[in-house]
Formats: structure tokens, C-alpha cells, sequence
């Protein structure tokens, strides 16, 4: 006949409980560091991403205001700008500062030399207003931008020849450019541009 035990005596599988209560504390301890840690890393991918999105978006704002920048600089100039040579060494200057070296070669042998003699022999002037740009294609070091413009000429009144400060203005034209830019030491200046004449054409 099986006999009780007597009690205070401790039967086997009493210290199952102990350990159980052990393990889950374990496993909670696991589970919430793990839990922490994978909060952490997402932080951190969505911190990373975010971050490259907006370096994305700079680089993309860098290439828009070079890009007008230049439009401005390149089409504005008048008689109040030439010097006792007949040049145009502050629209010179504000031009070459937004573009490359090998532009400014064929900006300074045809473009610069167009506006010196127009200005200096008809005393023509012309204005820029940039309507609006957009980002096109993009990369680590090149990027191209779409540009709309309108561009206003103006030449001496000849109703009154003497004075310089009376002007008539012709017809705003208005265009769209396509302008290829380059990174060099760290800043975006262009490299070339050409008319749009067309949807998606040069």
C-alpha cells in the first residue's frame, strides 16, 4: 500500500516551477532586447533613407538655381554696362562664374563678342525672367535641367536720341533650353545648352 508522504517533505518535480518562471523571464528579457534593437535599426534605415532623400533633393535645388543663374546672367546686359573699350567685363565676369572652362572658351569667342558689338553699335539691351525649371536627369557628377524664359530686348528711343535712360522695348520672346551641367569641385556649372524645339528634342 503506497504511503503518503509525511508533510514539509519536498516530492520530485516541485523545483519545475521555479525554473519555469526562470525561463520565461529570459525569454522576456531576450524578446524585449531584440524588440529594442530592431526598433533601433529601423530608426536608423529611416533616418539613413531620409537623409539620402534629402542630400537627393539638394543636389536637384543646386542644379535648378545654377541653371537659373545662368539663364539671368547670360541674356541680362545694356549700354550702362560697357566700359571705355567697349566691353562688357561685369556680364563677362557674372557669366564665367556659373560655367565651365571649355564653355567659357566658346562663350568668350561668340556669345561675349554678339553682345559687346550690338550693344556698343545699337545700344541694345536685354532682360531675363525665368518662368520656371525642372530637374530632367541627374547623377553623381552630371545632370541636365529644362528651362523656360522669356527674354525682352530694348533699344534707345528715337524720339529722344540724347537721352539714355528713355528706351523702347521690343516684343517678349519666349523660349525653352535644355542645359547640361556638370559637378566640378563640388559646385554644378554648365557645361552647354541648346533650344528645345520639340517634345523631348534638342
Amino acid at each position: 500500500m503506497a504511503v503518503p508522504p509525511a508533510p514539509g517533505t519536498v516530492t520530485a518535480g516541485t523545483d519545475e516551477t521555479p525554473r519555469s518562471a526562470t525561463f520565461r523571464l529570459v525569454l522576456l528579457v531576450v524578446l524585449v532586447v531584440l524588440l529594442l534593437a530592431s526598433a533601433g535599426v529601423l530608426a536608423w534605415l529611416l533616418t539613413e533613407r531620409r537623409g539620402e532623400a534629402d542630400d537627393a533633393q539638394a543636389e536637384r535645388d543646386a542644379v535648378m538655381s545654377q541653371t537659373r543663374q545662368f539663364v539671368l546672367r547670360l541674356n541680362t546686359y545694356g549700354p550702362d554696362q560697357l566700359d571705355d573699350q567697349s566691353h562688357l567685363p561685369d556680364y563677362r565676369d557674372q557669366v564665367l562664374e556659373v560655367i565651365t572652362p571649355k564653355f567659357a572658351a566658346d562663350f568668350e569667342k561668340s556669345g561675349l563678342s554678339i553682345a559687346e558689338q550690338t550693344v556698343a553699335q545699337a545700344g541694345y539691351g536685354r532682360s531675363a525672367q525665368v518662368f520656371g525649371v525642372g530637374v530632367e536627369t541627374i547623377d553623381a557628377d552630371s545632370a541636365t535641367a529644362i528651362v523656360a524664359a522669356g527674354l525682352t530686348g530694348s533699344y534707345p528711343d528715337p524720339k529722344h536720341p540724347d537721352d539714355e535712360a528713355k528706351r523702347v522695348d521690343a516684343d517678349q520672346d519666349v523660349l525653352r533650353w535644355e542645359v547640361d551641367l556638370v559637378k566640378t569641385d563640388g559646385t554644378w556649372l554648365v557645361d552647354d545648352y541648346a533650344p528645345v524645339t520639340g517634345e523631348g528634342a534638342r
